[in-house]
């Protein structure tokens, strides 16, 4: 529950979710937010701007929506009435005010609704504005953020109020295909039909402490079930489990988290034209002292071990500044892969990778890096977001393979793998992969289509894990050693197979015994890889990718074992 709002001179308020009695400057002074329990009261249209953006920098838009009243509709009182009453009530022409501005420094185009307004309802004069918002962004090639609050569609104009959320999701959709930016923030409530639009549909989806958002109320649920719901059902926090939104901010928090959103979205790979195909780096690194010596089961053995530095290590020390990015859209946020937007060497980049963890219940949570289809389905919205947003990709390899149980399969499994390697495939941005300890088959290729693949000096990649391997073709497991050395799976082999771009070497005796060592190597390497790439025009880069995969077909192979 909401801490409630007092109005004019009032001094006290008492907090709606603990019952504390607050003084009313020191809770202003805390942005609205209970400190005693950390409740987040709704903020109006004007106190929002005011918090998000640079001051003085908001100028509204020179549009004013028509007045419509397109059915005539009464209830207890005409709907011309219950407009005038909310325009008296809120200083605002409409449930929405629109208008450019900077966060930090990032221009943008913004649209805060209003839920004080007849519920923040979205009728055809909320639609067009936020159309129109979304018009100047694209016009501009400015970033687009929506600051959503509403109950739902506005009954009273009927079907046409229905219509708006095809309106400004097809004006969502103009922006995607152009590749402009656009952000949503999910303040309570968001329902109805604003939630299930243009809430949900930009390209991330930022939800603030406490909000809720559905398509059908909780009491319409009620009534219609006869079931009771679950304790934070529909909340932020609820939603990010359940893999619905980005992240889940603070409201203190939210600014700077807007800021770095926008200044990512800004900074990404501008468009190169067509032109002659540059060199690349050369396609291998010279051969690693020590590396072919080492027993093949040794080296998988070190492949694995848990100190190994994770994806969520090389975020914290080889990346600049990370923010994560959750879910899948469509149920569930697999904890085996992570990723989101990140900084090296002050160009934003987004990475994605596997996570194991060092203790045996990190392992547990995050499934042993084993991706289930929901981290695959995630891995695959974060790339596309990379591709609309121009910027880099960096995959981060560590699995042992993809999910292998029933679950999984029932999901699909098989689809979500193929689909992340088709879209690799064409991805139209830099892609550089590395991998940073196991390489298990398909779920590990479902991250490892790239312009560029590196390997740590005692990571592993293989078509099957040794022990698998043993038990097929061997009598018994016993026998995984001797199948790691016939699998030729170290990085010294895959070397000479030319599978791997690079060899990345480890502090002695490997990288668990000096992680800082391990992952500014890997710094350094990606960025040797990555920065050529970003001069290299799309068309080239893509048509390289595919030539770097064509030549493990029996063809390529065979040329390049009659030249040697």
């Amino acid at each position: 529950m909401n801490p409630t709002t007092p109005r004019g001179g009032q001094l006290w308020s008492r907090c709606g979710g603990c019952a504390s009695l607050l003084y009313r400057k020191r809770l202003r002074r805390n942005l609205d937010v209970c400190p005693e329990c950390g409740a987040h009261s709704r903020l109006d249209a004007p106190a929002r701007l005011a918090q998000l953006v640079d001051p003085g920098s908001f100028t509204a838009l020179a549009d004013q929506a028509p007045e419509v009243d397109p059915i005539g509709f009464v209830d207890v009182l005409p709907y011309p009435h219950r407009l005038t009453a909310a325009r008296s009530g809120t200083g605002l022409a409409e449930a929405v005010v629109c208008g450019t501005a900077t966060v930090t420094g990032s221009r943008c185009v913004i649209a805060v609704m209003d839920f004080r307004f007849l519920g923040g309802s979205l009728g055809c004069a909320v639609g067009e504005l936020i159309t129109r918002a979304a018009e100047r962004a694209l016009a501009d090639r400015v970033p687009l953020v929506v600051v959503t609050a509403s109950g739902g569609a506005r009954m009273q104009e009927g079907v046409l109020s229905l219509m708006q959320m095809a309106t400004v999701s097809q004006a969502v959709a103009a922006l995607r295909e152009s590749g402009v930016p656009s952000v949503s923030v999910l303040t309570d409530p968001t329902y109805g039909g604003v939630a299930a639009s243009f809430a949900t549909n930009t390209d991330v989806v930022v939800a603030e402490s406490g909000a809720r958002m559905g398509f059908a109320g909780p009491r319409v649920i009620r009534q219609v079930t006869g079931r009771e719901l679950p304790d934070g059902f529909q909340t932020a926090e609820f939603l990010l489990r359940h893999g619905q939104v980005d992240l889940v901010v603070p409201r203190h928090a939210l600014r700077g988290c807007l800021a770095t959103l926008l200044a990512a979205a800004s900074g990404g790979r501008e468009p190169v034209g067509a032109g002659p195909e540059p060199e690349g780096p050369p396609v291998s690194s010279p051969p690693t002292q020590g590396a072919d010596e080492r027993d093949a089961w040794e080296t998988v053995r070190l492949a694995r071990h848990p100190g190994r530095p994770t994806t969520l290590d090389y975020l914290e020390t080889a990346f600049d500044s990370f923010v994560e990015l959750h879910g899948d859209r469509l149920g569930a946020d697999c904890p085996a892969v992570v990723g989101g937007l990140a900084e090296l060497a002050g160009r934003p980049v987004l990475v994605v990778g596997h996570q194991k963890g060092h203790t045996t219940a990190d392992l547990m949570s995050r499934n042993f890096g084993m991706a289930s289809p929901a981290g695959h389905r995630k891995a695959l919205r974060l790339v596309r977001l990379a591709a609309r947003w121009g910027l880099p990709v960096v995959t981060l390899v560590d699995t042992p393979g993809a999910d292998p149980g029933v679950g999984a399969e029932e999901q699909g499994q098989a689809a979500a793998i193929a689909e992340n390697i088709l879209t690799l495939t064409m991805l139209p941005t830099p892609v550089v992969a590395v991998i940073t300890g196991e390489g298990g088959s398909g779920g590990a290729l479902a991250l490892a289509v790239a312009d560029r693949v590196l390997m740590l000096e005692h990571a592993v990649y293989s078509v099957i894990s040794p022990e698998g391997c043993a038990a097929i073709l061997w009598p018994d497991r016993s026998a995984a050693p001797q199948a790691a050395r016939a699998l030729r799976l170290t990085s010294a082999d895959l070397r000479r197979l030319g599978v791997v771009d690079g060899v990345v070497p480890e502090p002695a005796p490997a990288a668990h015994h000096d992680p800082p060592a391990a992952m500014q190597a890997v710094r350094e390497a990606v960025l040797a890889h990555l920065v050529p790439l970003l001069d290299v025009p799309t068309a080239t880069l893509v048509r390289r990718r595919r030539r770097r995969f064509r030549r493990f077909g029996a063809a390529g192979l065979g040329a390049r074992a009659g030249a040697r």
